[in-house]
């Protein structure tokens, strides 16, 4: 089998990147409980107040989430258990693994500096929620070292979760904070999020070396240097050739074999699998030494929070892993390693081996798209109830994308990780806050004081697309 090639071939090996390392160590490390998550708030929820709102009736139920269960199992009745996905699962290891068959980068220098055509002076404020100084942004282009794009071209692997910025720096920039929407938590350097032990290409690293500019095979910007570790291209090649497991609980600790803490668990991981018995798997995770060589490390889980394949679009499948998913709140750009809706989307769709884009609208070109151009409300929900598949289609709209899981009492019902919802007062824009994944109709919000009915997600829907179509 193939991890027994992997099993072989890592102790070869001999767990780093030099023959100086010691042999990887055999003690079977202890598993812990899984860490429960924290209930979900009560549906009253606050608003975000910009000028003359402060009025607005914020203690109104969101009725979507009282009169509809946000529970998936009420609407897994709509589908279908034989549904066959082993086509596209058969490409999903080559999208994982790209960006480690690059030999440079695709993208073209131009393109990779679009933040800095993006965030400028006089539009930009910091943590202080005060302008940002004109001095910032030339020094960011200094430290972003553009000289030496595409220059390292490393292979590479993160050793924890990791925030992509778009400048090389920690710094938020927020857009006006006066204004609803805006301000927190929307930090507009916050490009998205990596998770842990995934494959990664390091163009160049920043003036001073804290920052490296990284591509993942969905993403790329600025981590820091401290996270990731640099791999020779054999064992790039070595991994890729053994068999994959897909993490399916949120949140679970996993340690290095001496029981020190690596990283937490996330829905959309997959480790390489070197062995297994009854009860557990044991994965091939990477650290890094204070040389700054790969560590190769034997890690040890329950098989209860992973599978050896890929799972299939069942009722049972579907309902374990948007439980799991559900678990985190929404996070702009996956900040505090939270999700937003797109990456919630992303992850979601991974232990059953669909690959899915990073930002909602290349997710909306996924599979086969339907158009909604020229059609009324009336007509999008004629199409939506005709030829969307649930669990199976994404329904779009700028800047926002949810899942169909089908129809309750009649009304379309979606899934997915929602801010909030908008409103307008005497001209000026507000928001009730949701910040959560939620299931609602295409209509979310209408009972609501002040609602703003030119936000509708109906009457902006763009497309669908059924990803398995």
């Amino acid at each position: 089998m193939r991890y027994f090639f992997l099993l072989l071939s890592m102790l070869l090996l001999v767990g780093c990147s030099t023959n100086k390392v010691k042999p990887i160590v055999k003690k079977q490390i202890k598993q812990i409980k899984i860490i429960k998550c924290t209930p979900l708030a009560k549906n009253k929820v606050p608003i975000s107040k910009s000028r003359k709102d402060t009025d607005i009736n914020t203690t109104i139920p969101i009725q979507d989430l009282v009169n509809f269960p946000q529970n998936v199992k009420y609407y897994l009745k709509n589908i279908d258990d034989n549904n066959k996905t082993y086509k596209i699962q058969q490409k999903y290891e080559k999208y994982y693994f790209s960006i480690w068959n690059r030999s440079k980068p695709n993208e073209k220098l131009k393109d990779v500096k679009w933040p800095f055509l993006s965030y400028k002076y006089g539009k930009s404020y910091g943590e202080n929620l005060q302008p940002i100084n004109r001095s910032f942004f030339k020094q960011m282009l200094d430290d972003s070292n553009f000289k030496d794009y595409a220059t390292l071209n490393l292979k590479a692997i993160t050793i924890k979760e990791v925030n992509i910025r778009a400048f090389p720096t920690i710094k938020p920039l927020l857009r006006n904070p006066k204004l609803a929407g805006e301000g927190f938590p929307f930090d507009y350097l916050q490009n998205s999020t990596i998770h842990a032990n995934k494959p990664i290409l390091i163009s160049h690293y920043s003036k001073n070396k804290e920052w490296a500019y990284v591509f993942s095979s969905f993403a790329s910007g600025w981590i820091k240097s401290s996270e990731f570790v640099v791999l020779n291209k054999k064992y790039t090649k070595i991994w890729q050739k053994a068999k994959q497991i897909h993490i399916t609980k949120e949140g679970v600790d996993i340690y290095d074999e001496k029981h020190n803490f690596m990283f937490k668990s996330k829905i959309g991981m997959m480790f390489a699998l070197i062995k297994e018995n009854k009860d557990t798997y044991t994965i091939l995770t990477v650290s890094k030494k204070k040389s700054n060589l790969a560590y190769f490390i034997r890690s040890k889980i329950l098989k209860n929070i992973a599978s050896k394949n890929y799972l299939q679009l069942n009722k049972e499948n579907l309902k374990n892993i948007i439980d799991e998913v559900s678990k985190t709140n929404y996070g702009w750009g996956g900040m505090y390693e939270q999700r937003d809706c797109s990456s919630m989307l992303r992850d979601l769709y991974a232990p059953f081996g669909i690959w899915l884009p990073r930002n909602s609208y290349q997710q909306s070109k996924v599979g086969q798209v339907i158009s909604f151009e020229n059609l009324d409300s009336n007509q999008k929900i004629k199409l939506i109830k005709e030829k969307a598949v649930p669990f199976q289609t994404l329904l779009y709209k700028k800047g926002h994308i949810v899942l169909y899981v089908g129809t309750y009492n009649d009304e379309i019902i979606i899934f997915h990780n929602a801010w909030g919802i908008k409103t307008i007062k005497d001209g000026y824009d507000g928001r009730i806050i949701i910040g959560k994944p939620i299931f609602s109709t295409l209509k979310l919000g209408k009972n609501q004081r002040f609602y703003d009915k030119n936000s509708e997600i109906l009457k902006n829907l763009k497309s669908m697309n059924i990803l398995t179509h």
